[in-house]
């Protein structure tokens, strides 16, 4: 007979952070000066603050130090603090944790970034990095399909999440390509001569995720017009419109891409 343990059962720890901290917050509220509640919501603070450190934890070793991940934790723990109502009969935590991890987020999204990926690549970059993780613990690597189905996510955003990795840590170009003694490092095997090769090359990096933007009419415009070099009115006989109607639509695809360039490079969605 196998008998099966929940893993829902509190430790004793955590009942006894969760009774006094709500004893506090009903003291807060039952408080008579500014000056006493200001000193029981430092009390709760510091009953729960190994909780929030617990959380910036979670994000280390991400190219953040991990003192300025606590402290973004231990910022919003004492934000979230006065704000909690404990007349809602939950645990404070139930309502702590969503703000101090999306603060966390939102940390790593303006400032851990060395090159910036689309903002829907930040997003999820961490949940498919940790699911790609355990694949790999327990030896049955995962591919991107295979973790966007469990993730509901689309498979190209996923295997843009797991190219996205090096973002925190780009390499230097001074890195050697092999291990070999005086092997050529990476600054070395870019291409320096065919200047309008290079510039076509990054051209082509930004304007993917501005043309994946496009509909679907609109990113047909752009291939004829530019890839198969049709003029305005071959384009209008295919399209079945007018040389005019074609042509105000290349002013409005070009004006829209010419603001996705005004945006941060590489940062549109």
């Amino acid at each position: 007979m196998t008998t099966t343990v929940s893993t829902t059962v509190q430790r004793p720890a955590d009942t006894r952070r969760k009774s006094e901290t709500h004893r506090l917050f009903l003291e807060a509220q039952a408080a008579g000066t500014p000056a006493e509640r200001e000193r029981i919501f430092e009390e709760i603070v510091l009953i729960n603050i190994d909780f929030a450190r617990s959380l910036a934890r979670r994000f280390r070793n991400r190219g953040v130090a991990l003192e300025d991940l606590e402290q973004v934790a231990l910022l919003t723990l004492v934000r979230v603090v006065p704000k909690f109502d404990p007349g809602k009969d939950r645990d404070f935590l139930a309502y702590a944790v969503p703000s101090i991890r999306g603060d966390l987020k939102r940390y790593f999204r303006d400032h851990a970034w060395t090159v910036r990926p689309p903002r829907r690549v930040q997003e999820i970059q961490l949940e498919v990095q940790r699911a790609h993780a355990r694949a790999r613990e327990i030896g049955e690597p995962k591919s991107a399909e295979a973790i966007a189905e469990d993730l509901q996510l689309k498979a190209a955003d996923v295997q843009e999440a797991l190219l996205a990795d090096g973002c925190f840590h780009p390499l230097s170009l001074d890195t050697p390509f092999s291990a070999e003694p005086g092997a050529t490092s990476l600054g070395e095997m870019i291409p320096t001569t065919d200047e309008a090769a290079r510039e076509a090359a990054e051209a082509r990096v930004l304007l993917e995720p501005l043309l994946r933007d496009l509909g679907e009419r609109d990113r047909r415009i752009v291939h004829l017009r530019f890839t198969e070099g049709r003029t305005q009115q071959e384009i209008a006989d295919e399209l079945g419109v007018t040389q005019m109607q074609v042509s105000r639509l290349l002013s409005r695809i070009l004006r829209q891409l010419r603001e996705g360039f005004g945006k941060s490079p590489l940062e549109v969605a």
